[in-house]
């Protein structure tokens, strides 16, 4: 039977992913050996594709559960080739959650691909499928923190050290505000197929808001100090204090300057 999962190009790693893999990884490069004049600009641009990679793995870890879970349209939509332009408001989805980590230093929750949800059947798929995303960004986040937690510092540069440290402030903001139960938001979706027909309808008029309540409600002093202390605690956890962190926030906004305390490249 053909279907549109079947053609080997609805599959194909996009180039455009590919390009900014090698950004990442080039950018990487530079900032481990200090071959940047400026290291700010390198931890700039590393973990700027750094980020935008995690965005695309989580739209495609959402694309592939449905996938799995009975939507076979998602191949011919372009979500599986990892590439972000297939994405709804494609532009939107990849320079808004970029210029929010510019200004904030938040992992805004990025892309969104177009699950036909009438495909799947079970209440369990529904909510795997809404929650693949944020475990995505939680599984990156162990990823970047894992030279931390393993206590394999050790010949790891400084600059290489802050950059990790900051991408997985990102990966964690991210995974967090992802799974608040706000509609419009993974969180929501994993608990809406459990919830009555009633309040469904009754909440379906405020999910295209869901995303400002969110940050409307991190500009409540209590509500924002609660947030944050679950990141701090998160990364501690994670073997990653406020040193590295703050000094991978300066690092990335090099056009500041980098306070004296974090400039330990030569």
């Amino acid at each position: 039977m053909t279907t549109a999962t079947t053609r080997r190009g609805d599959r194909r790693v996009s180039p455009v992913f590919l390009g900014i893999v090698a950004v990442t990884a080039v950018t990487g490069w530079a900032t481990w050996t200090g071959y940047a004049a400026q290291p700010g600009v390198a931890v700039f641009l590393f973990v700027t594709a750094a980020w935008i990679v995690s965005l695309c793995l989580h739209e495609y870890a959402h694309a592939r559960t449905a996938l799995h879970g009975g939507d076979i349209t998602v191949g011919a939509k372009g979500y599986l080739t990892l590439n972000p332009l297939k994405y709804t408001h494609a532009v939107l989805s990849i320079v808004l959650p970029v210029l929010f980590v510019i200004m904030g230093g938040i992992g805004l929750p990025g892309g969104a691909v177009f699950i036909e949800r009438g495909r799947i059947r079970g209440r369990w798929k529904h909510s795997l499928i809404s929650a693949a995303g944020p475990l995505t960004n939680a599984l990156f986040a162990m990823v970047c923190t894992a030279p931390f937690w393993l206590h394999a510092l050790d010949g790891v540069p400084a600059d290489f050290q802050y950059a990790l440290a900051f991408l997985a402030l990102l990966q964690v903001t991210a995974a967090i505000l992802n799974f608040l139960p706000v509609p419009g938001l993974d969180g929501y979706g994993v608990i809406e197929p459990w919830l009555s027909y009633k309040v469904k309808r009754q909440v379906e008029p405020f999910a295209q808001y869901g995303l400002l309540f969110a940050f409307a409600l991190l500009w409540v002093p209590s509500i924002n100090h609660v947030f944050f202390d679950l990141v701090d605690t998160i990364l501690r956890h994670l073997g990653v204090g406020d040193y590295p962190r703050y000094c991978g926030q300066e690092l990335y906004r090099f056009w500041r300057g980098t306070p004296d305390i974090c400039q330990v490249t030569p």
